[in-house]
């Protein structure tokens, strides 16, 4: 009989992957398959970074330092990261990548604002002999790679988190589902992979997109939910991350109710864990930004100095695009965050101490679950 790995041995399992991978080689990737020493050029390289935002916290708080780190480890403190975010702006983001291009920087990982509009300078980079890494989202055009979460898996796991919350009721049960951006293709797994737990199980009230992931637009929204379904009514919010679920819970707490709903997340920022202790969050998606950030760090030096084997080892999964097939991809693993595991995530991994979490708005509720310093 084989053990069933929960998500967060599946974590760590990964993690201790990703580490066995980068110790190969002279305790990096950076040695040749023959275990020959590479020449110092393979350790002087240039990694470009385009994340797409400033307002989710995680970006310039994780991905960015993270993979920096990693890539200084990898060679020899030889490696430099150029980073650039587009700050919402697609244009921005495709001016950034073609002056990567005219810089001659050795691989790109790129986090698409929109993934059609950055295919063009995906194909420039692949006409100019610059790999291409799509990192956390998607892209079009001729990427080499693609690093993410599973994201399916995440709606999964954000709807089968209302439609327990809701128990006997869900059948009866009103719930607004307010999704991502539309241009970004992520979104569409999360829908796709909430729709597969909620429908028929629940009654989908109102469904919405929301415009480059905008708190406002979320606060809008749902503003016009509760308007045509009833402040009372909304027995549960399906909120694809955590800015628009601080959004949805404040337009819901204006509208005057007290006894908030269910709302689900995802990111794991420190505000949303502080409102899944306080309990005006139901839940978050966490998602290891370690592992996603050390993979993409270590697949674009493997990448660069053409280790074929650790390449091909760190992306053993396929992913398909709108205009390309059986792209290599690593798929992270994902965790529901809720009250009763948060000293056994974000803590135990290190992303927030409980000082972070527990400030003096949040101190009584820390203590009703235990989490002391």
């Amino acid at each position: 009989m084989h053990a069933r790995l929960t998500p967060r041995r599946r974590v760590l399992l990964a993690t201790a992957t990703l580490s066995a991978l980068a110790l190969t080689g002279c305790g990096a990737l950076g040695a040749t398959e023959d275990g020959a020493e590479p020449k110092a050029k393979t350790y002087d390289i240039t990694v470009g970074l385009l994340l797409p935002d400033t307002d989710t916290a995680r970006f310039e708080k994780f991905d960015y330092p993270l993979i920096r780190d990693r890539i200084s480890s990898l060679t020899n403190k030889q490696g430099t990261v150029v980073y650039a975010n587009a700050e919402g702006s697609e244009d921005r983001q495709s001016e950034q990548f073609e002056q990567m291009i005219a810089d001659r920087v050795d691989v790109v990982l790129v986090d698409a604002v929109d993934a059609k509009a950055i295919a063009p300078a995906v194909r420039k980079a692949k006409e100019a002999d610059i790999p291409v890494i799509a990192y956390d989202r998607l892209a079009e055009g001729p990427i080499d790679a693609y690093v993410s979460h599973d994201n399916e898996l995440v709606g999964q796991v954000q709807g089968r988190s209302l439609v327990t919350a809701l128990g006997d009721d869900a059948k009866t049960s009103e719930v607004v589902m307010m999704n991502g951006e539309p241009a970004d293709p992520n979104t569409a797994l999360f829908r796709k992979g909430a729709l597969s737990e909620l429908e028929g199980k629940v009654r989908i009230a109102k469904t919405y997109d929301t415009e480059k992931w905008l708190p406002e637009v979320a606060a809008r929204n749902m503003r016009e939910a509760i308007k045509e379904v009833g402040a009372g009514n909304v027995a549960a919010v399906y909120s694809a991350n955590d800015g628009m679920a601080g959004a949805v819970i404040e337009t819901l707490e204006d509208a005057g109710v007290t006894d908030l709903p269910p709302v689900t997340g995802q990111d794991a920022d420190l505000a949303a864990v502080q409102r899944v202790v306080a309990g005006t969050q139901h839940m978050t998606v966490y998602k290891s930004f370690l592992l996603e950030a050390t993979g993409a760090a270590d697949m674009a030096v493997a990448k660069v100095q053409q280790r074929s084997i650790q390449f091909d080892a760190l992306a053993r999964d396929r992913i398909d695009s709108p205009t390309r097939k059986d792209i290599p991809a690593m798929l992270v693993p994902v965790v529901a965050l809720t009250k009763e595991n948060i000293e056994d995530t974000v803590l135990e991994d290190g992303v927030y101490t409980v000082r972070d979490i527990c400030t003096a708005d949040y101190a009584d509720a820390c203590a009703e679950i235990g989490l002391t310093s």
